[in-house]
């Protein structure tokens, strides 16, 4: 009876020991964690953060927008623990000590006022390639009837970004060039671009997803309307082409390879070197790992198993 009895204690002791140390693995770890940069990325690094400080409450998170140009600066110059990046690293960032990881992937799209008097002939039509790259690199296309016939031969106003971003980078990448090539108007941060765009019925610029798309009914942002892309370039949407009518729509398309990429492009967050915080390398690890359960409803494409594994083995124990 006694055997039985020590038998027991054993298991329960196991038991109440493998749950104390969970509890104490959660409640150990501590500290603050800083981001700034892109505004690709920024929504959904505030949903990992929420998240994440639900299971370590005593962690400190620090989320700030101000575009991947600021958020590669300030992680080489040691501001914040990890910048956050919507396009790819250059070398002369990574002979300073870029560290990136991939952790997700989403898109930019040509955008347009609702009120445009072209609207309807505009979303049959699409852009084409060549349409953008006389409206944002040459400047040839004045009139939003050089876009489309039927669009009306009124003037083309035309917007970008005035700050050093990823959403600019990728989208002038589109046309095989670089952000500072792109023409227009210059205005600050996504959601400014956006309400620019908005107000604007003769207007045309771009945004991440995240911005063109409302993240509670996954339509489109009333008053915004994503321009699609004539991708085979007939001067038509075909219904192959045909997928933005809600933010799902395009998520499938962008992971299925409909969407073309560029624009499509994967997103970063970047230390100086290696991360040494054990907080910083805790968290990187649950956005590969458990994070990624969170970026389909967020409005963000999740990266392949591999490609999550093989960024996760970049952290050093």
């Amino acid at each position: 009876m006694q055997k039985k009895y020590c038998v027991y204690f054993l298991i329960v002791s196991w038991i109440f020991q493998g749950f104390g140390n969970e509890l104490a693995a959660q409640t150990k770890l501590e500290g603050r964690i800083t981001l700034s940069g892109a505004f690709a990325l920024y929504p959904m690094a505030v949903k990992w953060g929420e998240e994440f400080k639900k299971l370590h409450p005593d962690v400190t998170i620090d989320i700030s927008a101000g575009g991947a140009g600021k958020g590669i600066t300030d992680a080489l110059g040691g501001m914040v623990d990890l910048g956050m990046v919507s396009r790819e690293i250059y070398p002369e960032e990574s002979k300073k000590g870029a560290f990136p990881f991939a952790v997700a992937k989403d898109a930019v799209v040509p955008v347009i006022c609702e009120a445009n008097p072209g609207l309807q002939e505009l979303l049959k039509s699409g852009l084409k390639k060549e349409a953008g790259n006389q409206i944002w690199i040459t400047g040839l296309y004045k009139s939003w009837s050089q876009v489309t016939k039927g669009a009306g031969n009124v003037p083309l106003r035309v917007y970008t970004r005035s700050d050093a971003c990823g959403a600019a980078e990728v989208w002038a990448k589109y046309f095989g060039k670089k952000q500072e090539d792109l023409l227009g108007s210059g205005v600050f941060g996504d959601p400014g671009l956006a309400l620019a765009v908005k107000k604007d019925p003769l207007g045309i610029g771009f945004n991440n997803i995240g911005y063109a798309y409302d993240h509670n009914t996954k339509k489109q942002v009333p008053g915004l309307r994503v321009l699609p892309l004539d991708i085979n370039g007939n001067g038509k949407i075909d219904p192959e082409e045909n997928f933005y009518d809600t933010m799902d729509q395009l998520i499938l398309a962008i992971a299925n390879g409909k969407y073309p990429s560029p624009p499509a492009r994967e997103l970063y967050l970047v230390s100086k070197d290696q991360p040494q915080k054990a907080v910083v390398k805790a968290f990187i690890r649950w956005i590969l790992t458990d994070g990624q359960k969170y970026v389909n409803e967020t409005g963000y494409i999740a990266l392949p198993t591999e490609r999550l594994s093989q960024e996760a083995k970049k952290l050093k124990p």
